[in-house]
C-alpha cells in the first residue's frame, strides 16, 4: 500500500515498482485507490499498458475498501501473487485523508506500507514522514526525484525521525529509474564518490550477454561499425539518462562544466537510423549527396552529420586502441583518479 501527499509520485511509482517486482519473477496487479485526483485512475491504467501489467479499477465506486477487496479476489482468480495499491494524496495531511487510509488499512491489512516521499521537498519531508507514521505505522519510505540537484539530506532526517528504514530510490522519469536502497552507495553518492556497484548492476540487467560476445569478436577484427554503435547506444539507454549514469562514476562530480544533453543521443540515433544498410557497414561511402539526405531524413543538417561522423571515426580509433587492453587500464585509472578532463586514447 502506497500513500504520501499528492505530487509526490505516488502513481509513477507504483508502477515502477510492479515492474521492478515482475522481474523478480512475480505478476503484479495494480490497483487503483485514488478516486478524487482527476485522471488518477487513467494515468495509471497509461502507466499499467506502457509496462504491459494489469491495473484493477472500478470507475463506478468511490468506496476505495469496497475496490480494494474487489481487487483481491481478482488477483485471486488472475494469480497475481503482488497487488500494488495506489492511494489518494492531498496537498495537505488532513483528518479526512487519514481516516480513509486507516479505514483501507484495517480492512485489506496491507503486509507493508510503503510512505512516498519527494526527496525534492528537504526538510518538510520530515513533517510528512512524521505525520503519515504516528497514523498509520509505515514499514518504510520510498524517496523520489532523486536524480535532481538534491544531495539526500531528506534521506538521512527522514530515516531518523522515523526510524523505518528507505527501502527504494527512483532515480529518473523512465519507468524503470527504481533501485533498492543502499545506504553506503547514498552516503558516497552526497561525498562525490560515484556508486560503481549501481552503475554495474544496471550494466549486468540491460546488456545483452550474446550480443556483448558478437561485439567483443567484432571488436578484435577491428569491425566496429555504425549499425554496433547504434547497438550499443540503445543498450546503455536502458540504464537510464546519460547525465545520471555519470554522476554514479568517480570524479565525475568535480567536473563542474560537464553537461550531458540526452537530447543529443536522439538525433545521433536518427541520423544512424536515416542511413542504408550500406553506409552503416562503411561509412567511408558517406560522400556529400549522402549526408545531404541523411540530414533530411533525419531532421538534421550536415554540419551535425558531420560532426558525429569525427566523433565516430574517433571512436573507432579509440576501439582499435582497446584490444591489447592498455587504453582501458589508463581510462579506469583516470577514473578512479577523477582526472578524466587529462585523458587522451
Amino acid at each position: 500500500m502506497l500513500v504520501g501527499l499528492q505530487g509526490s509520485g505516488k502513481t509513477t511509482t507504483a508502477g515502477k515498482l510492479a515492474n521492478l517486482i515482475r522481474k523478480q519473477g512475480k505478476k503484479p496487479l495494480l490497483v487503483a485507490c485514488d478516486v478524487y485526483r482527476p485522471a488518477a485512475i487513467k494515468q495509471l491504467q497509461v502507466v499499467g499498458a506502457q509496462l504491459n501489467i494489469p491495473v484493477f479499477a472500478n470507475e463506478n465506486s468511490k468506496d476505495v475498501v469496497h475496490i480494494a477487496k474487489q481487487a483481491m479476489n481478482t488477483a485471486i482468480s488472475k494469480l497475481n501473487d503482488v497487488i500494488i495499491l495506489d492511494t489518494a494524496g492531498r496537498l495537505h495531511i488532513d483528518e479526512e485523508l487519514m481516516n480513509e487510509l486507516k479505514n483501507l488499512k484495517s480492512s485489506v491489512r496491507p503486509h507493508e506500507i510503503l510512505l512516498v516521499v519527494d526527496a525534492m521537498t528537504g526538510q518538510d519531508a520530515v513533517n510528512v514522514a512524521t505525520a503519515f507514521n504516528e497514523n498509520l505505522g509505515i514499514d518504510g519510505i520510498v524517496l523520489t526525484k532523486l536524480d535532481g540537484d538534491t544531495r539526500g539530506g531528506a534521506a538521512l532526517s527522514v530515516k531518523k525521525v522515523t526510524g523505518r528504514p528507505i527501502k527504494f530510490a527512483a532515480t529518473g522519469e523512465k519507468l524503470n529509474d527504481i533501485e533498492e536502497f543502499h545506504p553506503e552507495r547514498m552516503a558516497s553518492r552526497i561525498l562525490g564518490m560515484g556508486d560503481v556497484l549501481s552503475i554495474i548492476e544496471k550494466a549486468e540487467e540491460s546488456f545483452d550477454l550474446e550480443e556483448a560476445e558478437k561485439l567483443e569478436k567484432k571488436l578484435r577484427k577491428s569491425e566496429f561499425d555504425l549499425d554496433d554503435y547504434l547497438a550499443q547506444l540503445r543498450q546503455v539507454k536502458k540504464m537510464g539518462s546519460f547525465s545520471s549514469i555519470l554522476k554514479m562514476i568517480p570524479g565525475m562530480s568535480a567536473i563542474k562544466d560537464l553537461k550531458v544533453d540526452d537530447k543529443e543521443f536522439v538525433k545521433i540515433e536518427a541520423i544512424i537510423c536515416s542511413m542504408t544498410k550500406e553506409e552503416r557497414r562503411n561509412p567511408k561511402i558517406l560522400n556529400a549527396g549522402r549526408r545531404l539526405r541523411i540530414a533530411k531524413g533525419s531532421g538534421t543538417s550536415v554540419q551535425q552529420i558531420n560532426k558525429f561522423m569525427t566523433s565516430f571515426e574517433m571512436t573507432q580509433k579509440m576501439m582499435k586502441k582497446m584490444k591489447d587492453g592498455k587504453s582501458m587500464k589508463k581510462m579506469m585509472n583516470s577514473l578512479n583518479s577523477g582526472d578524466l578532463k587529462n585523458f587522451k586514447f
